[in-house]
């Protein structure tokens, strides 16, 4: 590496964005761990931290943070709006040259964020942290599992690469991910769109030090029909395709009943079979008009121009010393 390239790495600010949710007892321990390792690593960072309407006193907490630390911001919604809706946010008040995501639970350790950095630093345009071993309840691993088989699907992830809540990407990736502004964001579509540039890192997963996740059950099925419908037609590519052949199928099966009633004029077929084809191809039915409808509800919000997010406050140690003074 070049003398000058050296110089430019040093003077580059790293930004570290984490939503919050239930965090108040854990969101301190996050950040020192960011504040140790940009000391040991000699970086100048931020940490933009966005409170997702938390019904305990996490944003309380973190507010104290930023009125005490000029290099700690604090955002509150003023309602829930969801994970990826405050990464955007937290994203689009990030200043450094490289933007990291990260969990409030301290599951994903801030010590190894190096690793992050390191593969960046070494040509890709993202990087994914990916667990040896994790401690996610069995619940939310199945919904990572199926999130995962979802992304290959329906936006073409690579089979290889792992996808988690732990990343890092450079700033022209995330300056072409805030260019998204409509409802329903869905960052790692985002990360997708933009680069194939993408790659893992072996990262140690912790265990949840207090509470459980704010992952329902509720909240991954929103996730997924996020990610089927945000970025891709595929499904309704899908739903045409299984059309096609459900009437092809309806077709033939037609023209056995001709043929055996002809060959068997005997044989009582009775209602069964066509029962059958009615509850069978009146579901169907029902699930394409579904997606059909899902397509057209979020073209509806869009064009109404349903907010990603609404911010209450924005918190900063400057801002604060200039309300004080003023």
């Amino acid at each position: 590496m070049s003398e000058t390239e050296s110089m430019a790495e040093k003077n580059r600010k790293i930004s570290f964005v984490i939503p919050c949710y239930r965090s108040s007892q854990t969101i301190g321990h996050v950040t020192e761990g960011i504040k140790e390792k940009m000391r040991e690593m000699n970086e100048d960072y931020e940490i933009i931290l966005v409170n997702d309407c938390s019904p305990d006193n996490t944003y309380e907490v973190i507010r104290g943070m930023a009125e005490n630390d000029p290099r700690i911001t604090a955002i509150d919604f003023t309602r829930n709006f969801g994970q990826h809706a405050a990464l955007m946010a937290g994203i689009r008040q990030t200043k450094g040259d490289i933007v990291v995501c990260l969990d409030d639970d301290g599951q994903t350790p801030p010590a190894q964020a190096d690793r992050l950095l390191d593969a960046l630093d070494a040509g890709a345009d993202a990087v994914y942290a990916r667990y040896r071993h994790k401690k996610h309840s069995l619940f939310r691993n199945f919904g990572s599992a199926v999130n995962e088989k979802m992304l290959e699907c329906m936006l073409e992830k690579p089979k290889e690469l792992y996808i988690s809540s732990y990343f890092a990407v450079k700033r022209h990736i995330v300056d072409e991910m805030i260019r998204y502004e409509n409802s329903y964001p869905y960052v790692i579509g985002l990360v997708l769109r933009s680069t194939r540039k993408i790659v893992n890192v072996d990262i140690d997963h912790r265990d949840r030090e207090i509470g459980e996740s704010g992952y329902s059950l509720k909240k991954l099925l929103n996730l997924w029909m996020n990610g089927f419908t945000a970025f891709s037609v595929r499904p309704l590519r899908i739903a045409t395709v299984f059309g096609c052949v459900s009437a092809i199928a309806g077709f033939i099966y037609g023209l056995v009943i001709l043929i055996q009633r002809f060959v068997l004029p005997d044989r009582m077929l009775g209602f069964t079979p066509l029962v059958a084809l009615l509850v069978f191809f009146g579901g169907m039915i029902m699930i394409m008009l579904g997606l059909i409808g899902e397509y057209i509800g979020r073209i509806y919000i869009c064009i109404n121009s349903a907010p990603q997010y609404v911010i209450r406050e924005i918190v900063t140690k400057e801002n604060e010393e200039r309300k004080n003074n003023g």
